[in-house]
């Protein structure tokens, strides 16, 4: 028309586009949140800073100034001032059991037992009207900082759950403490059975009776009879273990998934209650029939669940002394049967585990494998050398937490990644230089040699094993600290922005996410949280106190301060 201006606007998903006169014009996408007045550490190396950042639905859509994030705003925007808090990508935990500790928060306790009479009391005290043929779970027990640390007995619980089994685990997992009534479902006593492939039935050294002390595969013989958990369990313990994981900061998790949990895990997604990003690592010992009947579930991968490949083990624990060595433990006993610890029942047949490592490579699937003692490390990474295609499959080793020297370069050169768990350096440095000596304590827990490498590094925390707790972990990466105070092997600790990288970047590459995860940036996915302290500038002792402010996932606030955090 003349002498009147002809104008159309037309919204599409990143901006809004005026047409005037004929000429397109892109004006700033409208934001439907704006967080501004923060100290945003990108995680990109080459804009690490910024004050503000723009999210239009599940995506960032700016990142810089509060000014350039406001011009985003609508009436609609929601803003959030983070008045002068430190945002940072939202953390990944590259190693959880998010089932096992959903469950393990409704069972019982004894991670900071601080005594044999702590511990026989709250045995006590959790069976205390249980009814008879219940089985009384948890544990997770160290006794490494006791007074008198002495593995707990049978007789220690017997006299308090006479109706009642018991199976209580170690901090580590790959031990148990059963109860008479429970060694009885399996049969266990001073007639037998033989140990298991990959397993020790502790027995006393003089009666032949079992102390009531399982390791590793012969924990099983006596788990088979504990009734496995609901489906609607295992549900809510998802819920719970996610919620726990948010209030943490934690977006993202790496979880070792039993096969029975990808549904719990897909309806979860189905329902949008799963506020936590999942990608699953099967732990089977049947690659071929679990997978058949994981394809037969037609799951849509997408970036809130996906399964992404196989979890094996190669070994047990260091503190079961099941971690398998080049060479014994100093505190290997005469007539020790596994004076250097051993291979696990899946590993015991060396071919037929290559074999199932090569089926799953074949098959594109991500191999993780568990190994923590320095000859099973080696012996994954030559498995990993014979593998096609091995760089770009970017299979993992799990805790990786003592290295044969020569076996540092290799992580890099092969492309394998050290999913690593800093906390159990504080966990194991009470200890370990006990039971390996200095020389070999140098290349444990080798976070330093393994970056100065040029090795992937991404950290997590093996919950329930230890706590979620992302800034505990950071605390114990940089400072060498043990749980009793000690400095040990220094010389592999790492700087806070490292530390940092190793929760949010690097676990993101290791999961192929890195075009849209684990850094601030426009395009990306608007996974970022706000903490109440600096992660940056905050002591080392105060590290472990940070805690989320606000945890946004996909664009939308899933965890704010106040809540209650296990």
């Amino acid at each position: 028309m003349s002498g009147v201006l002809s104008q159309r606007i037309l919204i599409t998903a990143w901006a809004t586009v005026v047409v005037i006169g004929g000429s397109i014009v892109q004006a700033a996408a409208p934001a439907t949140l704006i967080i501004t007045n923060a100290k945003v550490w990108t995680g990109d190396k080459k804009t690490p800073e910024a004050q503000a950042v723009a999210i239009r639905s599940d995506r960032i859509i700016a990142v810089g100034d509060n000014e350039t994030a406001l011009a985003h705003r609508t009436d609609a925007t929601r803003i959030i001032d983070a008045q002068g808090r430190r945002v940072v990508p939202g953390l990944t935990d590259s190693h959880t059991h998010l089932i096992s500790f959903g469950l393990q928060l409704t069972r019982l306790g004894l991670r900071d037992a601080a005594s044999k009479q702590e511990f026989i009391s709250r045995v006590n005290a959790g069976a205390a009207g249980m009814e008879p043929g219940k089985w009384l779970l948890g544990g997770r027990y160290s006794v490494e900082s006791w007074d008198v640390p002495e593995s707990p007995r049978k007789e220690w619980i017997d006299p308090v759950t006479p109706h009642v089994p018991v199976f209580l685990t170690r901090m580590d997992g790959h031990q148990a403490l059963a109860n008479s009534v429970a060694l009885k479902f399996a049969g266990i006593d001073r007639g037998g059975p033989d140990d298991p492939p990959g397993g020790v039935i502790e027995r006393d050294p003089q009666t032949g009776e079992p102390t009531g002390i399982l390791k590793d595969a012969a924990m099983s013989l006596v788990s088979r009879h504990i009734p496995a958990p609901t489906r609607r369990q295992m549900y809510d313990a998802l819920i719970g273990a996610t919620r726990a994981l948010n209030a943490w900061g934690i977006t993202s998790a790496h979880d070792m998934s039993e096969p029975e949990h990808i549904e719990i895990f897909d309806a979860a997604r189905e329902r949008n209650t799963l506020t936590l990003r999942v990608r699953s690592y099967i732990q089977t010992t049947q690659y071929a029939d679990t997978w058949r009947t994981i394809d037969a579930m037609h799951l849509t991968a997408d970036d809130w669940f996906e399964v992404a490949g196989i979890k094996a083990y190669m070994d047990g624990s260091l503190g079961s002394r099941t971690a398998y060595m080049r060479n014994p433990y100093f505190d290997a006993q005469p007539g020790d049967k596994y004076p250097r610890g051993l291979r696990s029942a899946q590993a015991a047949d060396l071919d037929r585990f290559r074999r199932d490592l090569s089926w799953a490579n074949e098959r594109g699937l991500q191999i993780a494998v568990h190994a923590i003692g320095d000859q099973a490390v080696h012996e994954v990474l030559d498995i990993y050398e014979s593998l096609p295609g091995v760089r770009q499959h970017r299979h993992r080793v799990e805790h990786a937490q003592h290295l044969l020297p020569r076996d540092i370069a290799r992580f890099a050169q092969l492309g394998v990644i050290a999913s690593m768990q800093p906390l159990h350096k504080a966990d194991d440095g009470r200890y370990a230089e006990n039971v390996l000596g200095p020389r070999r304590s140098l290349t444990s827990y080798a976070f330093r040699s393994l970056l100065d490498a040029g090795a992937c590094v991404c950290f997590g925390s093996d919950v329930p094993v230890v706590t979620a707790n992302p800034f505990a972990g950071i605390a114990a990466a940089i400072s060498a600290k043990t749980l009793d105070g000690k400095v040990w092997v220094p010389q592999q600790s790492i700087n806070r922005t490292e530390a940092l990288y190793a929760y949010t970047v690097a676990p993101q590459w290791a999961a192929f996410r890195e075009d849209r995860l684990g850094v601030i940036a426009p395009n990306y996915l608007a996974d970022l949280v706000i903490l109440d302290r600096d992660v940056l500038v905050a002591g080392v002792d105060d590290l472990p106190g940070i805690e989320s402010f606000m945890t946004i996932a996909g664009g939308k606030v899933v965890y704010r301060a106040g809540h209650h955090k296990p």
